[in-house]
């Protein structure tokens, strides 16, 4: 976690109401937000309510950080479970002070927001996709420029593997493959893949 020293103590102070939604999943923030004290339930709304939580989080700390490094949207939708006392900092500024880190403490911080974002991306996946949405967002994060500009994905683990990966059953993830081949939207039978449609894909995962 970035320390509390991190922060411009001139950022600008809120307390937020229960039941207030902090970050939508999708959204670009223009804030970096550090929450001094309260509770925060993260997880994927339905509405202004959460339909699946992934857990909660209690101040001090900095709420969706890793989106913030990265510079990316939220993974997730964040409520205010209890009062929150907040600070915001304008994304830029935070960005800036970023930049002034040593090189290594930067790069060392960048590789652990893009460990910590895709085990974020795979549990909102599990919670609100389902098994044909996970498979074919996992086809897409793995498919490669292969032959004649062909995208294909290279099965380098067993396919049980990436069930467990895709928290289905190897079953399922065979039948699933199967019916997007059947779709067209992929080919290819043995440990290469072709995605044949990506927007067909993309529509399917949601993204």
């Amino acid at each position: 976690m970035l320390p509390a020293e991190f922060m411009d103590q001139s950022a600008e102070r809120r307390i937020v109401a229960p039941g207030s939604v902090l970050l939508k999943r999708g959204s670009s923030p223009a804030w970096a937000m550090y929450i001094e004290s309260g509770r925060v339930a993260l997880g994927v709304l339905d509405g202004d309510a959460l339909e699946h939580q992934l857990g909660e989080v209690e101040g001090p700390f900095w709420l969706e950080a890793t989106a913030a490094v990265l510079n990316l949207p939220s993974a997730v939708d964040a409520v205010a479970e209890s009062e929150v006392v907040m600070r915001r900092i304008p994304l830029p500024k935070f960005r800036q002070s970023l930049a002034a880190m040593p090189v290594a403490a930067r790069t060392v911080l960048n590789d652990v927001a893009m460990a910590h974002r895709r085990q974020t991306e795979l549990a909102v996946s599990r919670l609100a996709k389902d098994a044909e949405a996970r498979c074919a967002e996992w086809l897409l994060r793995h498919a490669k420029p292969g032959d004649k500009g062909v995208l294909a994905v290279l099965l380098q683990q067993r396919k049980r593997l990436i069930a467990a990966q895709l928290g289905i059953a190897p079953e399922t993830l065979s039948r699933v493959l199967r019916h997007l081949r059947e779709q067209s939207l992929i080919s290819g039978t043995g440990r290469v893949l072709n995605v044949i449609d990506p927007g067909g894909l993309r529509m399917l995962a949601g993204v």
